[in-house]
């Protein structure tokens, strides 16, 4: 997208709005939290709180799930095969805020006889939970967002200013 001296002139103008816009959209994405509830057949179970993940959070529990092999000829190690059902409860573990991961997961650790909190994730939820469950992971972290609406709204704000 080029822009005319005067729309460039008018950014320039606006940088101090749009520096506080960019801060507070990173102290947001920090903040940005929904509530999930378990219940099944009308019951209420339990209920926990996830915050939105990095792009570095969702590699490590990629990291993590995945099995490497080292390659002989390569002399270096490879991904051999992903666990995606390990993966899925990564990501709902990591997302889970700090006081409700202890509560929960971390809590019922020896109840289940498992080494992680994660193996609780397993133990506990059901697959389409887990699925339901990511699929809002996703939406707090921001997948999904249409840009394209973004884009939009900056441009008249470049131009209204």
């Amino acid at each position: 997208m080029e822009l005319t001296p005067e729309e460039s002139a008018q950014i320039r103008a606006n940088e101090p709005d749009l520096l506080q816009g960019l801060f507070a959209a990173g102290d947001d994405a920090q903040q940005t939290t929904a509530k999930i509830s378990i219940q099944r057949n009308g019951k209420f179970f339990f209920s926990f709180n996830i915050h939105a993940l990095s792009e570095k959070d969702y590699k490590d529990a990629s990291d993590q799930a995945t099995r490497f092999t080292k390659n002989k000829q390569l002399g270096i190690k490879v991904p051999e095969e992903r666990n995606d059902a390990e993966y899925r409860s990564l990501l709902i573990y990591k997302a889970t805020v700090d006081a409700d991961r202890a509560a929960l997961w971390d809590a019922a650790k020896a109840r289940y006889g498992v080494l992680t909190g994660a193996d609780v994730i397993d133990k506990v939820l059901l697959p389409g939970e887990k699925a339901a469950i990511l699929q809002k992971i996703d939406e707090v972290s921001g997948y999904g967002t249409d840009l394209d609406d973004a884009e939009t709204k900056l441009e008249e704000t470049a131009k209204n200013s």
